[in-house]
C-alpha cells in the first residue's frame, strides 16, 4: 500500500510535513521519503524503514531541510518522492496505486522518444517515475495528470510538488482518498484525514474521483471536475484505514462498530426486530447451523478486529474482553511485511496471552479478515494450546476470493494464495467458470456453504461465519455503487 502528505504554508512547512508523514506509518513498512521547496530549490531525502520507523530514519533531516512546500510518502515498493527535470519544468512527485498495463506504457514511453527507466531491484521499474514519464508527455502539467489518469490500468493518485504549489490529482474512480486540511497561513493534503488534526489543521474539502486540484498556501485551484462515477476501496474500512479517519464522511470506527453488530445480529438469528431476543440482544438464542453457541467472551484480534468486537459485544450482550494483548512497542502490523515467514513470526511474538481469559473458556474472535488463513490458524492454535474451550471465528468481510486488480494492499502474488482459492481449485480442478466463482460468492449457495466449512475444519476453528457483502455495504452506508468489492465479488 502507502500513503502520502504535503503542505503549502507562508512559514517553514518542514515539521508539519515530518509529523504529518509519520501518521501514514500504518500503510508501509519499506521507505520513506520527504521532498521540499523553498529558497534553496529542491531537496529531498528518502531512507529505507524496514528495520527502523519513520521518525527516527528522518529526524536529523529535519534539520536539514527547509521549504514552504513539501510532500511525503511512505511506501512499502518505490522509493519516492523522485525529482523530475522535464520541459514542463522541475517537480517532485509521489504516488499511490497500482499499474496494471506496465508493460505495453513502457514500450508506448519507448516509441514517443524517452530513453531509458532506472532500474530497481528485481529488475522492476519505479511506478512513480513511469507515471512521470507519461505526465511528461504532454504540454502541461494538468493535460499530463489527465492523461496519466487515462492510460494507467488500475489506479493512481498522484501529488506533484512545484514552486506553484501542489498539484493533487485523485486517481479516476476515487478508490484511495484525498482530503485537504486548513489552518492559518497553510494548507495540507492527505491520505489519511487523521493525520494533520494534531498539527492544527481542520478539514477543508476532500476531492472528488479524478479530480484535480493546485494547493498553495492561499488556497485551493480545482482544476478538473470530479467524476460521476466512484469506486472507494472497501477495504480502507474493514482494514487498513486508520480508526480515526473518516472517508467520503464515514468514520472507520463507527462503521467497525457497526460492522459486529451486524454480525452479532446474524448470529443471533434476527435483523433487530423479532421481538424475541433474550438478554439485551439475545445472546443467550445465538445458533449457528442447529447447535446453540454461548461464548464467554467476544474478542477482536489486535488491532483492526477490537472495534468490530466492541460493536459485536454490543449488540449481542456478550462481554468485550482481550484474551492476548498486542506488544505495541516494536511490533508492526503483520500483514505489511515482504515475505511470509517474517509475517508469521510477527504475527506469533506480537500477541501476548492473558491466561485467566482464555483458559476453559468459550472465545468468540473477530478477525478483518482470512487472506491465506495461516496467522488466524495459528493464532486458533495458540488458544487452545493456551486452554481455551471453544473459538468461534467472525470474519469483518465476506470470503476474499480475487487478488486486488487496483491497490497493493495485498501481499497475494496470485489468487491462489488465497485459502478460498485453493479449495476452489481442489474441488472444480484449474479451470473455473466465472459463473461457478460467482456461486462460491454467493453466501445463499451450497457451494459457498461447504468452502466456508472446509476452511472450518482445516483452521479448527469451533464455527466460522463471515460477514456477508450486503452487511458490509450496510455497515459502510455509502451506495454499493460507490463502493469496490471486486476482492470478494470479482465485480468491477
Amino acid at each position: 500500500m502507502g500513503g502520502f502528505f504535503g503542505v503549502t504554508s507562508k512559514e517553514d512547512c518542514v515539521m508539519d510535513l515530518f509529523f504529518g508523514t509519520d501518521y501514514h506509518s500504518h500503510l508501509g513498512t519499506r521507505r520513506g521519503g520527504m521532498a521540499v521547496y523553498g529558497a534553496n530549490g529542491f531537496q529531498r531525502s528518502i531512507h529505507n524503514i524496514e528495520n527502523s520507523p519513520f521518525r527516527t530514519k528522518f529526524e536529523r533531516d529535519v534539520e536539514e531541510l527547509t521549504g514552504n512546500y513539501g510532500i511525503g510518502s511512505i511506501s512499502d515498493n518505490e522509493p519516492q518522492p523522485l525529482l523530475i527535470q522535464s520541459h514542463l519544468g522541475s517537480y517532485a512527485i509521489v504516488t499511490v496505486g497500482k499499474i496494471n498495463n506496465e508493460e505495453d506504457l513502457i514500450r508506448q514511453a519507448f516509441e514517443n522518444g524517452h530513453i531509458h527507466f532506472m532500474e530497481m531491484s528485481g529488475g522492476r521499474i519505479n511506478a512513480t517515475e513511469l507515471t512521470a514519464s507519461i505526465i511528461n508527455q504532454k504540454h502541461s502539467l494538468v493535460e499530463g495528470l489527465l492523461y496519466a489518469q487515462e492510460l494507467i490500468e488500475g489506479s493512481m493518485t498522484i501529488l506533484l510538488l512545484t514552486p506553484e504549489g501542489i498539484y493533487a490529482s485523485r486517481d479516476r474512480y476515487g478508490r484511495t482518498p484525498v482530503v485537504i486540511g486548513k489552518k492559518d497561513n497553510a494548507y495540507c493534503v492527505s491520505f489519511e484525514s487523521f493525520a494533520y488534526i494534531n498539527l492544527g489543521y481542520h478539514d477543508c474539502t476532500e476531492l472528488g474521483p479524478g479530480e484535480i486540484a493546485l494547493i498553495s498556501h492561499s488556497g485551493i485551484q480545482s482544476l478538473s471536475q470530479p467524476r460521476k462515477e466512484m469506486k472507494i476501496c472497501s477495504f480502507l474500512w474493514v482494514y487498513y484505514g486508520y480508526p480515526t479517519s473518516s472517508y467520503e464522511g464515514v468514520n472507520v470506527e463507527k462503521m467497525r462498530y457497526r460492522c459486529g453488530e451486524i454480525l452479532a445480529r446474524r448470529d443471533i438469528g434476527c435483523k433487530g426486530s423479532c421481538g424475541g431476543c433474550q438478554g439485551k440482544n439475545g445472546a443467550a438464542g445465538m445458533e449457528l447451523a442447529g447447535r446453540a453457541i454461548n461464548p464467554d467472551i467476544v474478542a477482536g484480534v489486535p488491532d483492526s478486529g477490537i472495534a468490530h468486537a466492541i460493536g459485536y459485544a454490543n449488540e449481542s450482550g456478550i462481554p468485550f474482553a482481550r484474551p492476548f494483548i498486542k506488544y505495541t512497542p516494536t511490533w508492526p502490523r503483520s500483514f505489511m511485511p515482504q515475505n511470509q515467514s517474517q509475517r508469521n513470526l510477527i504475527a506469533k511474538m506480537k500477541l501476548i496471552p492473558v491466561d485467566a481469559l482464555i483458559r476453559g473458556k468459550s472465545l468468540l474472535l473477530i478477525d478483518d479478515s482470512i487472506v491465506r488463513g495461516t496467522q488466524l490458524g495459528e493464532t486458533t492454535e495458540f488458544l487452545y494450546q493456551s486452554g481455551a474451550k471453544e473459538v468461534h471465528i467472525r470474519p469483518a468481510c465476506p470470503p476474499l476470493l480475487f487478488g486486488c486488480k487496483y491497490l497493493n494492499f495485498s501481499r497475494s502474488n496470485s489468487d491462489l494464495d488465497l485459502i478460498t482459492r485453493r479449495i476452489i481449485r481442489e474441488r472444480e480442478g484449474d479451470q473455473v467458470s466465472p459463473e461457478l466463482l460467482a456461486d462460491y460468492a454467493d453466501p445463499d449457495s451450497q457451494n459457498y456453504a461447504e468452502m466456508v466449512e472446509e476452511i472450518r475444519r482445516r483452521l479448527n476453528f469451533t464455527s466460522l461465519k463471515f460477514h456477508r457483502l450486503d452487511d458490509l455495504v450496510e455497515s459502510i452506508g455509502l451506495p454499493a455503487g460507490s463502493l469496490c468489492t471486486y476482492c470478494w465479488s470479482g465485480k468491477k
